[in-house]
């Protein structure tokens, strides 16, 4: 029950919090500013180009800024006020305190999500009306792209359970972000590029298969990778085409909860052992 409390008290206590809900209304705000472009494109859009088009909206940017913005102060914040000691003493133990956090942002998240996601459908239906749209692909998309905040949700919570301050949690959250979203998947000094770079230079081959494995190991590219459920050339990601099992849109799933996973429980650790005096 110590879990059910914090969760009631921090849902309560961020559902107020401004900062939160701003990305998730620019989020809205870019889905209906992107329905309305699409309006005045070609007479028969694509459902999977329009899809395509909200995938790389979120995914690139918006979704892991609005998930680390919900928590990535979610226990630092109350570390550097001191009021986490007062959370701890009603009794909760400290893997209480992590696992309500994230559950409680994540609701938070998911929360504003689906509201921006139902307000594309509306927008759908307003703008581009001689569109068919694919409402079991659209509710696939939409829980792939929720599984994806949620892991940035549990990244941003365990960066803030070993943080001592928010000066600290927010150069992790920010650090992490930079490193595992924009360098790793988008810029030319990603992972991918640089060990094929090192395989030229060497004069050895390596596979593609291999390097399309390491570009989508972040969650970035994992989830840009699951988007393989939906079946459409579209959603290819980084991929060569080539399908092994650990290219398969279920594997990238298994990597989206691992990073969900392995960081949560590194952060419980750490935060157990961590002086909050």
């Amino acid at each position: 029950m110590s879990i059910a409390n914090v969760v009631r008290k921090d849902f309560k206590d961020v559902r107020r919090a401004k900062l939160v809900w701003a990305p998730a209304a620019l989020y809205t705000m870019f889905m209906l500013l992107f329905f309305w472009g699409q309006s005045n494109g070609p007479a028969n859009p694509n459902f999977y180009s329009l899809i395509q088009g909200l995938a790389g909206i979120g995914g690139v940017m918006l979704i892991p800024l609005i998930a680390l913005v919900a928590a990535y102060l979610s226990i630092a914040g109350e570390r550097e006020s001191g009021s986490i000691k007062f959370l701890l003493g009603l009794p909760n133990s400290r893997s209480d305190v992590v696992l309500g956090k994230l559950l409680a942002r994540s609701a938070v998240v998911a929360a504003g999500l689906l509201v921006s996601f139902a307000v594309a459908v509306l927008a759908a239906m307003v703008f581009v009306p001689d569109m068919t749209f694919e409402y079991a692909d659209y509710a696939v998309f939409v829980a792939l792209t929720l599984l994806y905040a949620l892991t940035y949700v549990g990244v941003a919570v365990s960066i803030s359970a070993v943080s001592s301050s928010r000066s600290r949690a927010m150069g992790g959250a920010i650090g992490f972000f930079f490193v595992f979203n924009l360098v790793w998947n988008f810029l030319p000094v990603s992972p991918r590029n640089m060990v094929q770079f090192l395989a030229d230079k060497l004069g050895t081959d390596v596979s593609q298969n291999t390097l399309d494995l390491i570009w989508a190991s972040s969650p970035t590219g994992a989830y840009f990778g699951s988007l393989q459920f939906l079946d459409t050339p579209q959603f290819a990601g980084g991929m060569s085409g080539s399908s092994p099992f650990y290219l398969e849109a279920w594997f990238m799933v298994v990597i989206l909860v691992a990073w969900l996973v392995v960081p949560l429980a590194l952060g419980i650790w750490r935060f157990q052992r961590a002086e909050l005096g």
